[in-house]
């Protein structure tokens, strides 16, 4: 994480903050790196999990990267140039998974869970890390979220940040980056303890790998 500071610092035109915004409302922040095609991380609040299941809209992209004006929600777009392109998925490699960053299961309500169906929240994932071994943490996290991180008036609340670490060379398509890792961390008040609780888990992006845990 600090050499991702130290880049930043370096060079702002490639690092963006996005306020990601959909129907009228800012519902997560993403800093996304414009040259790797990939983001950083995505920081959101956990309240508990969306009343419905998983929904199926199309992937949007983020205006505020290709300089289209007065127009701040993510939309539907096939023409761009600072991010990951739909096309830029649909390859043969059929190994490879669009995964979310902000995973759509952390969404407190529908509109939200669509939210997270951008571009700018998705990452070039290992097909199994992604659909066994970090769903499956993502699932224990979620349970801990839902019965650990309970504020002083009782209701579900945690901080969450979840990133990628880019790989040195490895591309999808010749033009998004496939990380060599994902990342996730959170920090809670649990009412139970009276204390603040944190937990961080990483795994490397690749078949059979499972993800560490750190705790404190």
């Amino acid at each position: 994480m600090k050499s991702s500071v130290l880049n930043l610092e370096q060079d702002p035109d490639r690092y963006k903050p996005i306020c990601q915004k959909y129907i009228n409302r800012y519902r997560f922040a993403t800093l996304y790196d414009t040259t790797n095609k990939i983001p950083v991380f995505s920081a959101y609040i956990f309240t508990g999990p969306p009343p419905k299941g998983r929904p199926n809209p199309p992937w949007m992209i983020e205006p505020q990267l290709e300089d289209i004006t007065n127009l701040p929600d993510m939309k539907v777009d096939k023409n761009v140039i600072n991010q990951a392109a739909e096309a830029d998925y649909n390859v043969k490699n059929k190994t490879i998974d669009r995964g979310h960053i902000f995973p759509c299961s952390y969404a407190p309500d529908e509109d939200t869970n669509k939210s997270t169906f951008t571009m700018t929240n998705a990452v070039p994932q290992e097909r199994s890390f992604n659909r066994i071994s970090w769903c499956t943490m993502e699932c224990r996290v979620k349970i801990k979220l839902m019965t650990d991180c309970l504020d002083s008036n009782g209701k579900i609340k945690a901080y969450v940040v979840t990133g990628a670490v880019p790989s040195t060379n490895n591309k999808l398509n010749d033009q998004v980056n496939i990380p060599s890792l994902l990342w996730t961390a959170y920090c809670c008040y649990n009412s139970n303890q009276r204390q603040w609780v944190a937990e961080a888990h990483w795994g490397e992006n690749k078949k059979g790998y499972a993800p560490k845990t750190v705790n404190h």
